[in-house]
């Protein structure tokens, strides 16, 4: 198959993203920060990330991304190779799959990915030689045809035939080697029957080569230089003999320019660059703190270093000074959850598994402002050491500060001036039973008056209040709790809150303080699980809970959604159970999202649900009788079908996707809605030639009645707005392309009260 790269309208600059990506269009959110491998062609710098790729072109040192969202064939990359002579780019993904790009072109080889055989199918290097690439993997040696783009052949040189590491493959005049864990071994590159163990003769433990694990093989000039043990051994033709060694591990070793360069890192940190000469002298070395923390591979452009790190990114070095890029983006993926507010993204790193146990995770916080992102974690600001696995967050709505919950941190409060407050112990945040370090916060909401509801997860009072005027107040719940265990928060149109009780198949509680907060004794609970009379949820195990524009909660379980459409009754003699919705699924009809994992649940401007999945993500009607979009990784941009939490931008209708590999966004066609038609904007405008995409007309009352016309008030077209955007396709009512010239755009309410015209104007060829 051949795929065309969909290349960015806007150029991507290190200092920010492009802009706002069309309707129905995407954009990736990816982690940039980190560098595993580089390559170059004559004029392109490329550096892969454990995400995925960039481009610096030296020329203008201008940064491009190459992602699932320009096409390329998934997200998560193991190593990346140039073919200087046959002009194409090879790249091998973390799950085994394979591109190769050609004059723009993406040829995607899904033969190993796709492989029945067991075992370690990670691509580890790449060797190209003649048209063809010999990649090195966790079972052998696996050949790619670059001219048809399959899999030509798989060599098993284990002993026995059983599958073996390859850390490296090359080839000299006479024979390929592959340097595997069992020793270097060596074949001749006429031979018919590479395929066949027996023709690979062992070469370690004889000649001066010592026996056990070779980690590379090298070709310098003719020159074979094999890796062992941390030392270097070339080849005179007649015995191997020691080219280099310093005593310092070596993480990767690389031909470049006619010179070999060494990334070594030693135990206790010290990391640097040897630039060795033909010779086996050392040319130069390079030792930068913070820039060269963890190198994984270096090469040479133009005859100057280039270094991927783990920690510092790509670097470029010049005789005397160097510079880095890292791409503006987000610290790392996002487990916990993500909001935005006020046209700002924010998202939590952090995550915890199925049985709420920490996971260590120490990247912080993301905020996306303006096409740049903050990250704010404890290694950027050591205040932070103790506070790990951020999982909730919350926007004060009087400051727009940021309040984040560490499940075992405590509770943070991010100023507008970047400077912290921690809260945890000797406040009312209490401890975990069992666990008195731990100070567990996993939900956080603002209610109608300003008051900050925390779920502080195991602790003797699980449900806590900071006033609006900074005093604190705490709670326990009338129902025995598997683990004391609360998470997510919402506030309804009544003042009450909604709680997920995430443990042992506890529930969901819904809690009304009465008429003050510091009177316990008006206070109501109500527990929700399944069972007519018990809450009717379609399971016991909540996951994620959404209001939406009716007042209606809706709560995605293990086993699909229930909703409760009378929340005003809830604490009622009658009760109010939660219904569940029919779907349509073809000829037939079912529960929604029975038998499947609802992980999170957002509502945008049409009052339509997007819901996350392990298999993809839906946009249901308002009602959820009908999925207006699926996505997954097979038929969208989608980085990942595993999606763990969706955020809305109602102004712009963007919707941001949580995966398991990362961040990425989609512009949906729906906003919120506004009181009147005011600040209204058309997009694009005007229309250019050949436009086919999707036409806005945002800034509008909820569900405005949008006509189009003639300059003459004929009529073209009718719509009404999704939320407050209305969108149009550029066709009439009969389907037919409208031609070049200059429209009216008629907009009002359903009363007439609210009335604006606009003007939108197509260009012809």
């Amino acid at each position: 198959m051949k795929y065309v790269i969909l290349i960015l309208s806007v150029i991507l600059s290190q200092t920010g993203l492009a802009q706002l990506q069309p309707i129905g269009e995407w954009r990736e959110h990816l982690p940039y920060n980190s560098a595993i491998d580089v390559t170059a062609d004559e004029n392109m710098v490329y550096c892969a990330t454990p995400y995925s790729l960039f481009t610096v072109d030296t020329k203008d040192n201008s940064i491009e991304r190459l992602s699932r969202v320009t096409g390329l064939s998934e997200t998560g990359v193991s190593a990346i190779q140039y073919d200087m002579v046959n002009k194409k780019l090879f790249i091998a993904y973390s799950n085994s799959n394979i591109d190769i790009i050609y004059r723009k072109d993406i040829h995607n080889v899904p033969g190993l990915k796709r492989s029945g055989v067991t075992g370690d199918k990670t691509v580890y290097n790449i060797f190209s030689y003649g048209t063809d690439y010999y990649l090195s993997t966790g079972l052998g040696v696996v050949v790619v045809d670059g001219n048809k783009y399959e899999i030509k052949d798989s060599w098993f040189v284990g002993n026995g035939g059983n599958p073996v590491k390859v850390n490296g493959i090359n080839a000299d005049d006479s024979f390929f080697y592959a340097a595997t864990e069992e020793g270097l071994k060596k074949a001749r590159t006429n031979n018919a029957n590479l395929s066949n163990y027996s023709v690979w003769q062992l070469v370690s433990g004889s000649g001066g080569l010592p026996e056990g694990a070779c980690k590379n093989i090298l070709n310098l000039q003719g020159k074979m230089i094999a890796e062992v043990k941390d030392s270097l051994f070339e080849w005179n033709g007649s015995q191997w003999s020691l080219f280099y060694a310093d005593g310092m591990p070596v993480v990767s070793s690389n031909v470049s320019g006619n010179k070999i360069l060494l990334c070594q890192r030693s135990s206790n940190g010290s990391s640097k660059v040897s630039i060795l000469n033909s010779d086996g002298s050392v040319g130069r070395v390079l030792s930068q703190p913070e820039v060269i923390s963890f190198p994984r591979k270096a090469i040479l452009f133009q005859n100057e270093p280039w270094v991927a790190d783990q920690f510092g990114g790509l670097s470029h070095f010049t005789s005397g000074s160097f510079e880095q890029y890292k791409p503006n983006s987000p610290e790392a993926t996002a487990g916990g959850e993500v909001t935005v507010y006020n046209g700002v993204f924010y998202a939590t790193a952090g995550e915890v598994n199925d049985a709420w146990n920490y996971q260590y995770n120490g990247n912080g916080i993301y905020i996306f402002r303006n096409g740049d992102w903050a990250n704010i974690n404890r290694y950027r600001f050591h205040q932070l050491d103790s506070m790990l696995d951020f999982i909730t967050i919350a926007i004060d709505p009087s400051d727009e500060t940021v309040w984040a919950g560490s499940f075992g941190g405590g509770l943070l409060h991010i100023r507008s001036d970047r400077s912290f407050e921690i809260f945890k112990q000797n406040l009312l945040i209490g401890p975990t039973i069992g666990d008195p370090s731990s100070y567990r916060i996993s939900g956080l909401a603002f209610d109608h008056d300003r008051n900050l509801w925390i779920s502080n997860f195991g602790a003797a009072r699980p449900l806590l209040v900071r006033k609006s005027d900074g005093n604190w107040v705490n709670f326990s719940t009338p129902f025995l709790l598997d683990q004391n265990s609360l998470s997510q928060i919402i506030v309804d149109d009544n003042n009450y809150k909604w709680i997920v009780s995430p443990t042992g198949g506890n529930g969901l509680i819904c809690y009304d303080h009465g008429s003050s907060i510091d009177n316990v004794n008006d206070d109501r609970w109500k527990l929700y699980r399944s069972g007519t009379g018990s809450g009717n949820l379609p399971s016991n195990n909540v996951l994620c809970i959404a209001k939406d524009k009716n007042g209606f909660i809706w709560a995605g379980t293990s086993n699909g959604i229930g909703v409760i459409q009378c929340s005003p009754d809830v604490f009622s003699a009658s009760g109010c159970d939660a219904v569940w919705p029919v779907v349509k699924q073809g000829n037939f009809a079912g529960y929604l999202f029975q038998g499947q994992e609802v992980r999170s649940i957002a509502v945008d401007g049409a009052d339509r649900k997007w819901v996350a999945t392990k298999n993809g993500v839906f946009l249901l009607s308002p009602d959820g009788e009908q999925v207006v979009y699926n996505f997954t990784e097979d038929n969208s941009p989608l980085l990942s079908s595993d999606v763990r939490n969706i955020a809305i931008d109602g102004k712009t209708g963007e919707v941001y996707f949580a995966t398991f590999k990362g961040i990425c966004s989609f512009r949906s066609t729906a906003t919120e809605g506004g009181e009147s038609n005011s600040e209204v904007l058309v997009f694009p405008n005007p229309v250019p030639p050949g436009f086919s995409g999707t036409i806005g007309i945002r800034g509008l009352v909820n569900n405005a009645i949008v006509k189009i016309t003639e300059m003459n008030g004929r009529l073209v077209y009718q719509t009404r707005a999704l939320g407050g955007q209305a969108v149009w396709d550029g066709r009439d009512y009969k389907g037919k392309k409208i031609s070049s010239g200059v429209y009216l755009i008629l907009i009002s309410d359903d009363g007439r009260t609210e009335k604006q015209a606009a003007k939108i104007v197509f260009i012809g060829k």
